[in-house]
């Protein structure tokens, strides 16, 4: 069986296409792996790069975006490895990493769900490869602002997990999708990610059903890469309704009665502040107020979230 295989989904990703694939490549030293990208992005040159360059990689081509859960439940389907490694296309993969946290989920197979550590293009620490779960403590401190007053505060930004580096092994609430390993089993266990949450959120609800399951997610510190945050959003604003339209479907997925209706409060109060202050210091064209404007489309989640579409949808059956 083929140790690994590393999962692509790709979304106008032709410049950073190719030094991901390399380095995938030129540092699997000690594994075997399989390497599926599924291209989401019909209209731009990705998928004839890595036809061209890249002729042993499995590419899937949908035709349409798909998004991220569903993009990568469909890549998953033709995986044949002892694990699955989602992987970002922004990233560049460092000293053996895949090698590296492979060993380590074998040595430590009660996790579950095992995650890295990012680093940026200079060599100090991006945050982005874990955070800790939602809570309503943790929305509260974003809805008056404590979390932006102190970003390193464990208490006041528990989702950012304080001024840990990500240099020790340690259990964490989420392995973000940038890089996240399972045991194939593990994977189809947890039916995958909930394609409802087309972009942004899957990593979390994924985490949620995983510590249910059992399982504990788990950072390997020594299984290190680079990663470019937020390569696959057209615009910041874009990217803030994805980020909380996915919030919101979390709260509306996993929280219930009044518990959810503050969640959502919440979320709501926090952007309605920043608009406000953004508003007051003169700067009506920021996200933050474009995000208040539109937070009647957020607030709702995906559309999939709709009160006649709550049913969850799940990885489909593999490919046999």
């Amino acid at each position: 069986m083929i140790d690994v295989s590393v999962i692509i989904v790709t979304y106008n990703s032709e410049k950073q296409i190719v030094a991901c694939l390399e380095s995938v490549f030129a540092q699997c030293q000690n594994i075997t792996q399989e390497v599926i990208v599924l291209d989401n992005s019909p209209a731009d040159g990705t998928a004839k790069i890595v036809q061209n360059r890249f002729p042993q990689v499995k590419l899937i081509l949908p035709g349409k975006n798909l998004g991220f859960a569903a993009g990568v439940n469909e890549a998953c389907r033709h995986a044949t490895g002892e694990f699955v490694l989602l992987l970002n296309p922004d990233t560049i993969i460092l000293r053996n990493a895949i090698g590296v946290v492979v060993e380590f989920a074998r040595a430590n197979p009660s996790y579950g769900i095992y995650g890295g550590r990012t680093l940026k293009e200079d060599g100090s620490l991006e945050r982005s490869s874990c955070w800790g779960l939602p809570s309503l403590w943790s929305l509260a401190t974003f809805a008056v602002g404590l979390s932006a007053i102190a970003p390193r505060s464990a208490f006041f930004h528990p989702e950012g997990l304080g001024q840990w580096k990500r240099d020790t092994v340690r259990e964490v609430g989420v392995i973000t999708g940038c890089f996240l390993l399972a045991p194939l089993t593990v994977w189809r266990k947890l039916n995958g990610l909930d394609e409802r949450f087309f972009m942004y959120g899957e990593d979390t609800d994924l985490a949620m059903r995983a510590r249910k399951s059992g399982f504990r997610p788990v950072i390997c510190p020594a299984a290190e890469l680079v990663h470019e945050v937020g390569q696959s959003s057209s615009t910041p604003l874009h990217k803030a309704l994805l980020l909380y339209r996915g919030k919101a479907c979390y709260v509306r997925t996993h929280w219930s009665g009044i518990r959810q209706q503050a969640g959502l409060w919440m979320l709501q109060l926090g952007v309605g502040l920043r608009s406000l202050a953004a508003a007051m210091l003169r700067k009506p064209d920021s996200t933050w107020c474009a995000l208040w404007k539109k937070r009647g489309e957020w607030l709702a989640g995906y559309p999939a979230f709709a009160p006649e579409a709550r049913t969850p949808r799940l990885a489909p059956k593999p490919v046999r």
